[in-house]
């Protein structure tokens, strides 16, 4: 299966290169005149001036041309320069990636952690008090956004009882709120995903006969239950790191935490086409590589998935 998925990649690499490339053209506006701005404070930049920018990052070029130029660098490793900056642009999208990993990685961790124990435990008893409680947790979870949950967690955590630093990215404390907050909506999803896929596994006939066999609750709970249902929520794991790692944004705006998401919002706001190119492209690899590994980790998980992907 995994063989499978590699053979398209060539083809689906090609079409993201393309997309990123053109869609910061096709939104509008005018990289030049953004590189000016950022290096001269003037309204209207003089047009030799321009002229002269723009032939020196090589934007009065065909898009044919650009595109090619832009691709062979980037199968090099060069990912060229920020217009703002004139820095290379790898070190900072390298920095950037590291701490939105860390931060991603955590967050996930957390979810798994409360997510998969609180849809298993509701499974146990449908429509228990637990059952209702993860429920209603699981539903606020995915109804707030961050945008709403980020401001709430400051003034309660760092404001009204200072207990967490509220912006920046020194230290473990640093850590505490963007990761909450990123692990509210993962967390939310598996434990809806674990209570559903839960349930219905302890239903099938091989956990039944498990139980008439006379073994206790929760062997049979965890070992026979929640071992399979522990392959949907494997299955989205994958989406979701890719998913945090490149839409958590608003969290690190909010937070100030100097990670992708913040580059990828400089870039935009400034016009930085060359640090947003990279972004994005950085989050096409990470999606890719993430659902590759997530299916690996399904299939050690998952017999009859093993079986079906030799057939």
């Amino acid at each position: 299966m995994i063989l499978r998925r590699l053979l398209p990649l060539p083809a689906v690499a090609l079409g993201a290169a393309v997309l990123i490339f053109l869609l910061p053209r096709l939104a509008g506006g005018d990289p030049v005149r953004a590189v000016l701005r950022s290096r001269v404070a003037e309204a209207e930049p003089d047009p030799a001036v321009a002229a002269r920018v723009s032939a020196e990052l090589g934007l009065d070029r065909p898009l044919p041309e650009q595109f090619l130029r832009w691709l062979s660098d980037v199968l090099t490793g060069d990912l060229g320069l920020s217009y703002a900056t004139r820095t290379p642009v790898a070190p900072q999208l390298l920095s950037a990636i590291g701490v939105s990993a860390l931060l991603t990685a955590v967050a996930l961790a957390l979810a798994a952690a409360v997510g998969i124990p609180a849809g298993v435990h509701a499974a146990r008893r449908p429509g228990g008090v637990v059952d209702r409680l993860v429920g209603v947790a699981s539903v606020l979870g995915v109804a707030v956004p961050e945008f709403i949950l980020a401001p709430v967690l400051v003034l309660l955590l760092a404001v009204a009882v200072p207990l967490l630093p509220a912006l920046g990215w020194g230290g473990p404390a640093h850590v505490v709120l963007p990761a909450i907050t990123l692990a509210a909506f993962p967390a939310a999803l598996a434990a809806q995903v674990t209570r559903a896929e839960t349930a219905d596994v302890l239903g099938r006939p091989h956990v039944v006969l498990a139980r008439a066999k006379g073994l206790r609750d929760g062997v049979v709970l965890w070992r026979h239950g929640a071992r399979l249902a522990l392959t949907a929520v494997t299955s989205l794991s994958g989406l979701f790191f890719a998913g945090l790692l490149s839409g958590a944004v608003v969290v690190e705006v909010v937070f100030a935490v100097p990670g992708l998401g913040r580059l990828l919002h400089d870039a935009v706001v400034g016009q930085d086409l060359p640090v947003l190119q990279a972004g994005l492209l950085a989050v096409v690899v990470v999606a890719v590589v993430a659902s590759l590994v997530a299916d690996a980790v399904q299939l050690a998980l998952d017999p009859v998935a093993r079986t079906a992907a030799r057939a």
